[in-house]
């Protein structure tokens, strides 16, 4: 038997009123989805533990099966990983987004937040805009790593894990109030903000229609994380395919595979087909029993506010990843069982992450009884199938209960 997770980030919603009151899943057409539906499991699964902050962090952790109240140490020390920090115990990992805020007349303080991602800035911009950064800010106590796209990272050696603020949550706000009080991590980010209000490439990327990136933001400070390997507490080979940071450092700390595609960017236009036939050879060529595609792009659209994207993301999925996987499963008669969900919601009404629940539907090919349901939110809710822990669904889906 092989298992595969399917994970659309951030592609739970609300009802929307442009979508006659549809979600943006229920909204989308997913006819592979749709036929996979009327013979697996639906359910809700509550992902974000009582008490701690939604963040993809905590919810991924949970669907891969680790409890977040126990492993969680904060997100930027998983994304260090990625990256290839090796972490002290005494040192704080801080997640560094180059934002654009507005470049109003008026003092740091006073400008808005306007893009945490900068337009979905490259990784080769993003480099170009930290080494400036790192030659007027490094030092022997603050070093920063280049990560992927907009999402960097800042080791503070015997640093202090402090209160930040994700600046995806205060999109359009006045920036004040959300800045460290942590006043050295306050002075970097305004400095950063000098560096590179004026630094030739953003102002040619302004002249090329694009947001600058501007602004160092710091937020989601943590101590070294300690995850059990994936392979002891599940009896599974695992690996990972995506294109954030942070899920590859999840994966890292559980000691499974991680798979590169090229194309894989975290954005609308991501390489989906790359990211299926990694799976594929994952499976079958490199004998892994376990495989979690993460898909960035409907979160990132969640974050931008268009359902209309958003909605083409999940589309996307369906089309290039559940299908043809599926279709190819099946053509080699394989047995296996998929799990296809969010790890939290992000409305397009908020642009930003909630605590709530999502909606999961687990196929198994080995099964034929037919429910004619369908996959959405409140197909979900009607079920009555509910994991308020949502670690324990690994298990379940894994059929180690």
């Amino acid at each position: 038997m092989k298992y595969i997770v399917v994970l659309g980030d951030g592609m739970a919603d609300e009802p929307i009123d442009e979508l006659d009151g549809k979600t943006p899943i229920a909204a989308a057409k997913t006819s592979h989805i749709d036929t996979l539906a009327r013979v697996s499991e639906i359910g809700m699964v509550h992902t974000i533990p009582k008490g701690m902050k939604p963040g993809s962090d905590t919810a991924n952790l949970s669907v891969l099966g680790y409890d977040p109240k126990k492993y969680y140490s904060g997100r930027s020390p998983l994304e260090a990983l990625s990256i290839g920090v090796d972490m002290e115990d005494t040192d704080v990992a801080i997640r560094c987004n180059v934002v654009t805020i507005s470049e109003d007349d008026v003092p740091f303080e006073q400008q808005r937040i306007i893009d945490h991602s900068s337009s979905e800035i490259s990784t080769e911009d993003a480099a170009i805009l930290m080494e400036a950064v790192k030659a007027e800010l490094e030092n022997e106590n603050f070093k920063f790593y280049v990560g992927t796209s907009y999402r960097h990272c800042l080791i503070w050696k015997n640093g202090k894990v402090v209160e930040l603020t994700p600046p995806h949550d205060v999109l359009t706000r006045v920036i004040g109030e959300y800045l460290p009080e942590e006043s050295v991590l306050r002075y970097m980010m305004e400095v950063s903000y000098k560096v590179l209000k004026d630094h030739p490439l953003n102002i040619q990327r302004k002249k090329d229609g694009l947001n600058p990136a501007n602004c160092c933001w710091f937020w989601g400070a943590g101590t070294k994380p300690m995850l059990d390997d994936f392979y002891t507490k599940t009896g599974k080979r695992g690996a990972m395919i995506s294109a954030v940071d942070l899920l590859k450092g999840i994966a890292i700390g559980a000691h499974m595979q991680v798979i590169e595609v090229e194309g894989a960017n975290g954005g609308l236009n991501t390489n989906y087909t790359g990211k299926k036939d990694a799976a594929v050879k994952a499976l079958l060529e490199d004998d892994n029993d376990f495989v979690y595609i993460h898909v960035e792009a409907p979160d990132e659209m969640g974050h931008q506010g268009s359902y209309e994207r958003k909605i083409k993301a999940i589309e996307n999925i369906d089309a290039y990843i559940v299908g043809p996987l599926v279709e190819e499963l099946q053509g080699r008669d394989v047995e296996f069982r998929l799990l296809v969900l969010p790890d939290h919601p992000t409305p397009v009404r908020l642009r930003t992450h909630t605590s709530d629940a999502v909606p999961y539907m687990l196929y198994d090919s080995t099964l034929e009884a037919e429910n004619n349901l369908v996959y959405s939110e409140k197909t979900a809710k009607e079920t009555g199938n509910f994991f308020d822990e949502g670690y324990l669904l690994m298990n379940h889906f894994l059929e180690l209960e």
